[in-house]
């Protein structure tokens, strides 16, 4: 489905239901062998991609992962993706809807943030299993003839802490994330003002701290300046419009609240080496 207020196009779960009932707040499906979607597209959900094994890409936000053996793929609301599977794949699919995941976040127990650096994991067979019992276990509750929804929300919920488990047993860089809300906020204005606010004092007022201690705390956490993360995120948007959107370079620059195109330019060949022209043009 497309929204008519967005540049990009975007699959909302109506679009997969195929002849299920249309109220669903989670889809299951299985990958197996080749599948490829060509055209970067985005959905207004949840994606899981649980992998028992796989070989192709994976492409999540401009960057591309190799596809392998037990791993799990994380596809947040709004990002930007495409993939090519080959044989052998073999995979489970969760679609879980935008309110779903979002009164799942406790669950999470991580920042989004956090998760942004670590979408796709390689598993060990232990955290395989045990989130391999947990799809499958969902698959078989909604073949019954009476779903019992509460049941598969409590299973997804259950993914959503193993999730937080494997994170925590996998990686040493949780803490910053988990220890500080001021940043996981940060991020969170940030991804509501870029196209308007570029200073950092901006956002340091709205956190109610200066704008130095916004920048000691940026740099301690995510190694990058506060000024980094924003044009970071103006950088994202920038690609996701030039690649995917139908719109003219001349709309991207007042989209994004560039002043002119040459000022837009300098900014994205400042980050990229390449002009707009050329990044678009890219196959």
């Amino acid at each position: 489905m497309y929204h008519p207020t967005d540049h990009f196009p975007i699959l909302d779960l109506q679009k997969f239901y195929d002849g299920v009932m249309s109220d669903r707040h989670l889809l299951f499906h299985e990958l197996v062998g080749k599948r490829e979607i060509e055209e970067p597209h985005k959905h207004d959900f949840f994606i899981l991609l649980l992998f028992e094994k796989s070989t192709g890409s994976h492409t999540i936000d401009f960057s591309t992962f190799s596809l392998g053996t037990r791993q799990l793929h994380l596809i947040f609301p709004g990002q930007v993706h495409h993939w090519r599977m080959v044989d052998p794949t073999h995979g489970l699919q969760l679609m879980i809807s935008r309110s779903w995941f979002e009164s799942l976040l406790p669950a999470l127990r991580f920042p989004i943030s956090y998760y942004l650096k670590h979408l796709v994991i390689d598993l060990s067979e232990h955290h395989f299993q045990a989130l391999w019992t947990e799809f499958r276990a969902i698959s078989y509750e909604l073949k019954d003839k009476d779903i019992l929804w509460e049941l598969i929300y409590g299973r997804v919920k259950v993914i959503a802490l193993l999730i937080s488990k494997v994170v925590q047993d996998n990686f040493d860089d949780y803490e910053p994330y988990q220890d500080n809300p001021i940043m996981a906020k940060f991020v969170q204005l940030i991804d509501e003002w870029y196209k308007t606010e570029r200073s950092v004092a901006f956002y340091a007022e709205r956190l109610n701290i200066s704008a130095n201690y916004l920048n000691v705390l940026s740099n301690k956490i995510f190694q990058a300046s506060a000024s980094s993360l924003i044009q970071n995120r103006v950088l994202l948007e920038a690609k996701r419009l030039l690649k995917v959107s139908d719109k003219t370079i001349k709309d991207i620059v007042f989209d994004l609240g560039f002043y002119d195109n040459a000022s837009f330019s300098k900014f994205f060949k400042s980050h990229t080496h390449m002009t707009p022209s050329q990044f678009k043009s890219q196959p």
